[in-house]
Parts: C-alpha cells; structure tokens; sequence
C-alpha cells in the first residue's frame, strides 16, 4: 500500500493527527508512507513505521507550495491519500481512495474531527514513534532516581503564557513533602528561541534538583524525555500535546484559547483556566505579536488544585 499523509504546519495538530496515521499503519502491515507537512512538524515523523519521504511544505508565494507537492507525487499511483489540509492539488493525484477533513463541526475538536477522515469507531490517541538514539539521550538526560516534574513555561505567543513567579510557586509547592511529587526533580522544557522566555524559571529551580533542556532537544528527543517524567504542567502549546502523547499526566494552563477545541487529549490529561472567560479576556486593542500575558487570573492556587485533582484521577501517576 502506497499512502500519501497530509498534515499540518502546526506542532500541536500535527501531533493530534498521528493517531489517525497509527490506526492506518495497523491496518495496513508493510505500507510505504509519504508525509507531508510544515517544517515544524516534520521532525515528529522521522521514525514513523515504514516511512519512504518527508515532504516538507515550506510556505511559498501564491501558494506554489501545493505545486510543489503537486509535482513530487504525481509520478505515483497512490491507493490512499489523506489530506487533512483539503488542499483542491490532492485531488489532482492519481489515487484510489482519497479522504479529506470533515469540514463541518467548527465546534469540535479536531482529534474528534479526524475520526470521521476514515469513519473509525473511537478517536484514535495520538502516537509517536521514537528510534534508540532518542532513548538514549534521553536516559542520559533523565536518569533514574526519583520522579521528574516536567514543566512548559513558553508558548509561541506570549498572551497565553503563565508568569514565570507563579511557575516558580507552583513547582515549590507540587515538589514540597506535602505535594503530589515530594522532593522531585524539575525538567524545564522548551525550543531555543523560547529560553529567554525561560531563563528566569531556570534560574530559580535549585541547581540539583534542574534539569534544564530547554533549546537542546529535536521532538522526539523531548518525546522521549517525557516519557520518563512523571507529571507535566505548562502553557497551551505543541509541547504540552507532545506530553499528553506520552501518556504523561498532562496539566494544560488555558487562557486566551478555547480549550474546547485545544486541549490536550488523553485519559491523563486535564485543564485548568483563568477566571476570565475566553469571551471576555482579550483587550480591545489585542495583538497577540504584542500583547504580554493575559493569564494572570489563572492563580496558583488553582492550578495547585488542578494537578492535585488530575493526580488523584491518574491514581498517582501514570
């Protein structure tokens, strides 16, 4: 079987969408993958089973993108194209089946969307695939002795991050004797431009219990690192759908998203939200390249509570 995956520039979809690439792949023993997607993105599918290219689709003027991909894969005779993108050049390849997102319910989520690409029976949970390199690093990383909080201070826009003081608190008080991870190690995750973003969070981790890794791991390092972790709380972004991927209990911070449509997805997976509704949290003259934190009604108190009460539900962990 010849397959042709459209996915998204997004991290965070893109990570969404992978259950729906697993559930092909189990059907499908020995099929030949071509996916295409942003450059972002395109590191999460290095290791994916089977996997003969990674299309990347850098943007380009007047959409020359999709001729791009147009031109790569029309050469072949594809039996199944997904296209989570419904971009019109897909339909323009020779397939046997093609099968685009369903573009009614707005209001869905868009893992809950992807079910009916193929009409399956349950949501799929999202799936990585990791190579030994990955777990390597990642063990040396994180070695063994004790748990790990895992934490996401950054974000790609900076309205929906949460201070770096109330992480600050948060982390002392998960981590006292009296907390969900008494004495843990603390592992601050983040890419390389966001560590400014993080420096002062890093900073007042105490120096043995830090693991600080921000800006120097590719995804499915980080992937693998999480799964060794224990607990991961942090800011609506890729990486906290890369946390909830593992099967780590996954706290999201919501804000200035709608986490009807965002958050994480998963059995140990939860949310918690500024006291602002999304309705009414954005200034009149918000820009999010400019706006600074719009979260600071999301108190530590409550996101306490929260990664109490989603430590209960995953019965003490994972």
């Amino acid at each position: 079987m010849k397959l042709l995956f459209v996915t998204s520039t997004r991290v965070g979809d893109a990570i969404l969408s992978t259950g729906l690439l697993d559930r092909i792949i189990e059907r499908n023993p020995g099929a030949r993958i071509t996916v295409a997607c942003g450059p972002a993105a395109a590191p999460l599918f290095e290791a994916v089973p089977g996997l003969e290219r990674i299309i990347v689709l850098d943007k380009m003027l007047f959409s020359l993108h999709w001729l791009r991909l147009w031109l790569l894969c029309a050469g072949r005779i594809w039996d199944l194209v997904i296209d989570l993108r419904n971009a019109p050049v897909t339909y323009l390849l020779v397939r046997k089946m093609r099968r685009g997102m369903p573009r009614d319910g707005s209001d869905e989520r868009r893992v809950e969307r992807m079910t009916r690409v193929l009409d399956l029976d349950r949501t799929p949970d999202p799936k990585l695939w990791t190579k030994q390199a990955h777990l390597d690093y990642a063990a040396d990383a994180i070695p063994d002795g004790g748990p790990v909080l895992a934490v996401g201070p950054t974000a790609n826009w900076q309205a929906k991050t949460w201070r770096p003081e109330y992480f600050t608190e948060l982390i002392e008080r998960l981590t006292l004797p009296t907390g969900i991870l008494p004495g843990a190690r603390v592992a601050v995750f983040g890419r390389d431009d966001e560590r400014p973003m993080a420096l002062g969070l890093i900073g007042s981790i105490p120096e043995e219990l830090r693991i600080d890794l921000v800006g120097k791991l590719d995804l499915l390092t980080a992937y693998a690192c999480l799964e060794r972790c224990d607990f991961y709380v942090g800011n609506d972004s890729g990486l906290m759908h890369l946390a909830a991927a593992s099967g780590l209990p996954t706290l999201g911070l919501f804000g200035p998203t709608q986490e009807q449509l965002y958050a994480p997805w998963g059995e140990h997976t939860g949310i918690v939200r500024t006291s602002v509704p999304f309705k009414k949290i954005f200034p009149e003259d918000f820009n999010h390249r400019t706006s600074g934190t719009l979260m600071d009604s999301l108190t530590v108190d409550m996101a306490a509570a929260g990664a109490r009460d989603l430590w209960a539900r995953c019965g003490e962990g994972k």
